[in-house]
């Protein structure tokens, strides 16, 4: 079994023909997926589907890229969102100063409050960091020595050093399709070193789909393809891969039960 423990199924690409790409998943071997959440309008319909279906999870949480445009999602406001039972997560957060669609300080503001966030409930931090390895980096190491809270830096594209940091933090990285990617030598070469006890994988569907389904919509079933390649690159056998990161997964998102 696999986990994708990283996909936006409420996203265009999947949400029109969404039933579908859940039972594709399902036919693929994929055990779980969790539905991420990037704007509060979002919340709602994220935490439906997780509703519908024992093997979604939902988190809740607000992308950097909406900062600006969520000044009130505080907290508090996090905190009262993530008791629903389908709830396992806050994120994703983080940074980007790769677009900078909102203003860096509105970014870490927000970041800063879904650290407090995961903190206080004790549910895993998803963390999205592109450009901002440095801030990101130094307000991690900031928060963590206020007040311990688990954690995953998401389709990790980062450089050694910071992935070192994000270990020695206690926090797992999630490997996605692009690791797949012919010219994504630095990411296979830190892919390789991983510890297999801090490893998960995801598709950030309908994002960033694997060989051999570049240029189509990814959906969550293609984290068997990602999955496949990475138990080849670091010389694994496929099943203890799967059994690896399924269990790393729910080791992280303790809120979540495997299926039976």
């Amino acid at each position: 079994m696999l986990v994708d423990s990283h996909c936006h199924l409420n996203y265009k690409g999947l949400v029109e023909d969404q039933d579908a790409v859940i039972a594709r998943a399902r036919a693929a071997g994929i055990g779980g997926m969790l539905n991420i959440s990037t704007r509060e309008r979002e919340w709602h319909d994220v935490i439906a589907v997780a509703d519908s279906a024992p093997d979604i999870w939902a988190t809740v949480g607000i992308h950097p890229h909406e900062a600006d445009e969520h000044p009130h999602v505080d907290t508090a406001r996090l905190v009262a969102a993530a008791a629903h039972p389908r709830v396992i997560g806050i994120g994703e957060t983080g940074l980007d100063y790769y677009y900078d669609h909102s203003d860096r300080a509105r970014q870490q503001a927000s970041f800063r409050a879904h650290i407090v966030a995961a903190r206080q409930t004790g549910l895993p931090l998803i963390v999205h960091t592109r450009d901002a390895e440095e801030d990101t980096a130094a307000i991690l190491r900031e928060e963590m020595a206020a007040g311990p809270f688990p954690g995953v830096i998401h389709c990790f594209t980062a450089s050694d050093a910071f992935a070192d940091i994000a270990l020695e933090l206690g926090f797992y990285i999630s490997i996605s399709g692009i690791v797949t990617f012919k010219k994504a030598t630095a990411l296979q070469e830190s892919a390789r070193r991983i510890p297999a006890d801090r490893l998960l994988v995801e598709t950030d569907s309908p994002f960033l789909a694997p060989v051999p389904h570049r240029g189509k919509p990814c959906e969550p079933a293609y984290v068997a393809d990602t999955a496949r390649f990475l138990a080849d690159l670091r010389g694994d056998r496929l099943e203890d891969l799967a059994a690896a990161t399924t269990r790393n997964f729910f080791t992280l998102f303790s809120k979540a039960a495997p299926v039976a």
